[in-house]
């Protein structure tokens, strides 16, 4: 199964799509990995987007799109895949539809992660991530063993910049503009299932499975 993950910043999309990705045997595909990964190989895809990366620029759609193409193509992907932050406008969709289309593929399933942005602004403001290993905690949802250690590897906790609820407000504003015309592109296609994204994680996970089985 081809599966998109969407959703406002904050709803889970990444915890979400890595569970749903063990539980189906399927890849989960972000494309912030896919980036890291080409400019690591150094591959001609890998220097474009460097290029950009490096002098502070977005990179252009149809790199990511070629890195979504090559990606797609191995052969872990063959009984599906889950995509983790791409697309996020409307012309990002309609080009992936085209890209895939030329491949036989299509988007099958579009899980909208459903949550409301003042429960966004407080799972935000209260996230800390280890500086060192990438896991991530929550100051009353998740608290670490120690307070401000790691419980993995025992590195300080830190809040990131865009954490700070003026810059989360910021962020839903644009994906409010920007991302939410998604939604109305998919549900055309009749591939869109909304998932209520509040609650226990493991519910949350369930939720999904049953939305995508239904």
């Amino acid at each position: 199964m081809k599966i998109v993950f969407f959703g406002a910043p904050g709803s889970g999309k990444g915890t979400q799509s890595k569970r749903i990705s063990k539980a189906l045997s399927i890849p989960q595909l972000s494309t912030g990995d896919m980036l890291r990964e080409a400019v690591k190989k150094g591959n001609d895809l890998g220097k474009k987007a460097k290029g950009f990366m490096d002098s502070g620029n977005l990179v252009p759609d149809e790199l990511i799109l070629g890195l979504i193409r090559e990606r797609v193509l191995r052969e872990d992907c063959k009984a599906g895949y889950i995509l983790d932050g791409f697309p996020r406008t409307l012309t990002q969709a309609v080009e992936l539809d085209s890209m895939l289309g030329q491949l036989g593929e299509q988007v099958e399933k579009v899980v909208y992660l459903d949550i409301d942005p003042e429960k966004v602004v407080a799972r935000l403001v209260g996230r800390r991530v280890c500086g060192e290993c990438g896991e991530e905690f929550h100051v009353t949802n998740r608290p670490p063993v120690q307070k401000g250690i790691c419980d993995k590897c025992g590195a300080a906790l830190v809040q990131r910049e865009d954490d700070q609820e003026e810059k989360i407000r910021v962020r839903l504003e644009s994906y409010k503009l920007q991302t939410a015309p998604v939604e109305g592109h998919y549900r055309g296609q009749g591939v869109l299932v909304h998932v209520m994204a509040e609650g226990e994680i493991g519910q949350i996970t369930q939720r999904i499975l049953e939305a995508l089985r239904g």
